[in-house]
């Protein structure tokens, strides 16, 4: 079935127009921005725009990208995937062939990014997803990289975090078992916490479907257990129901998740319910220091608002395609040795400074990195509380 779609990508890449046409000849590099203006995902969109915008206007000031011995301006190309993996693999196939972009920052959500890493890598495109943590969006894929901190890593930090918070031996979980994220974020933390804490130190392991709304039969479960806090990875629409209704229950326990509490408005759909909770992630406004006050003041002073995690990781995907670009010493005209040196360059990163932390890739696709531990504080800002950073 693969090898079928693959081949009918590439006679419609083919059909569009040959893949090694001369580019930037103009002095223009092209980079394709593939999110979500509408849809579900339609907040993530703003975002993932603000953030790129940012990082282009920064690189194009003064004379721009300096690559080589020639100076280019950076042009973004946006395609809307609609919240919506079919059209995100339709609209990365427009970018590769079509626009004959050099890269491709997105998709955010592993949903869509997964399925787009399999057409970049297939026609050797680099990619980096600034959001997705599943593992199979850069699994076996040479030309696909990602910004964020994986599953396993942030379900080690949380375990390490709920031993030294609430010196917690005993989970609950409640996930959404068909939304890939959740599902892969929900079973890796249970791996992670009974590694350490036993098996069965997961007392419950509830779950329930995309768009469900009523959680009173699986938090029932959860209050009954000896579960000491509640963890859910969901995303910001699901996060404020399961946070009130488990409240309105009599759930006075830790309740906590990971970096997909980051997108969209969680506080202002949450209200007080979700003040002094914790989760894992990436990035936070609230206690930035050094480079990432630099950019949340910026950003604010820009679009009236702090940055969120998507829009940092975004402004650090576009900033290190950039470096990358200029390490490659020169580029020769041709899209297809353009986008293989540029993969190697991004590939050989080992120490890339971003507002999101240093990070460096060391023979994979997923970075090496911190994570962080966040607070959502009392007046509802989103807080870098602590960091828990790999150990070699």
């Amino acid at each position: 079935m693969k090898r079928r779609t693959m081949a009918g990508l590439s006679a419609l890449v083919l059909a569009v127009g040959p893949a090694a046409t001369l580019f930037a000849a103009d002095g223009v590099i092209k980079l394709g921005v593939s999110s979500s203006k509408s849809g579900n995902f339609a907040n993530v969109g703003t975002s993932t725009k603000n953030g790129a915008e940012m990082a282009k206007q920064e690189i194009n000031a003064g004379n721009g990208l300096p690559i080589g011995n020639k100076t280019y301006t950076v042009e973004l190309v946006y395609v809307d995937n609609g919240s919506d993996r079919s059209s995100a693999s339709t609209n990365a196939l427009a970018l590769i062939s079509q626009h004959q972009v050099i890269a491709i920052v997105g998709p955010q959500s592993s949903d869509r990014a997964i399925p787009v890493g399999e057409v970049a890598n297939s026609f050797k495109t680099p990619m980096v997803s600034p959001w997705s943590t599943s593992p199979l969006t850069t699994q076996n894929k040479p030309f696909v990289f990602r910004m964020p901190v994986l599953y396993d890593i942030q379900a080690t930090a949380t375990t390490k975090f709920a031993a030294k918070e609430w010196k917690a031996r005993k989970a609950a979980v409640l996930y959404d078992e068909i939304s890939p994220y959740p599902s892969g974020m929900a079973k890796a933390f249970k791996q992670a916490f009974e590694k350490v804490n036993g098996p069965g130190s997961v007392a419950v392991f509830e779950t329930f479907r995309t768009n469900d709304a009523d959680f009173s039969r699986q938090l029932q479960a959860i209050i009954n257990s000896d579960a000491e806090f509640l963890y859910t990875p969901q995303h910001y629409e699901e996060v404020p129901l399961i946070v009130r209704q488990a409240r309105k229950m009599g759930w006075k326990k830790p309740i906590t998740g990971s970096n997909s509490w980051s997108g969209g408005d969680l506080v202002g759909k949450c209200g007080d319910a979700c003040n002094g909770l914790y989760f894992t992630g990436n990035f936070a406004a609230g206690g930035a220091k050094g480079k990432a006050k630099v950019f949340a003041d910026n950003y604010q002073k820009q679009y009236k608002m702090l940055p969120d995690e998507v829009s940092a990781l975004t402004y650090d995907a576009v900033h290190l395609v950039a470096e990358a670009l200029k390490k490659t010493g020169g580029l020769t005209g041709n899209i297809v040795e353009d986008r293989s040196k540029l993969r190697d360059q991004i590939a050989a990163t080992k120490k890339f400074e971003g507002v999101t932390g240093t990070m460096g890739y060391f023979g994979t696709g997923d970075p090496t990195k911190c994570t962080v531990l966040i607070k959502i504080d009392d007046n509802g800002l989103l807080t870098d509380h602590d960091k828990i950073c790999p150990e070699n």
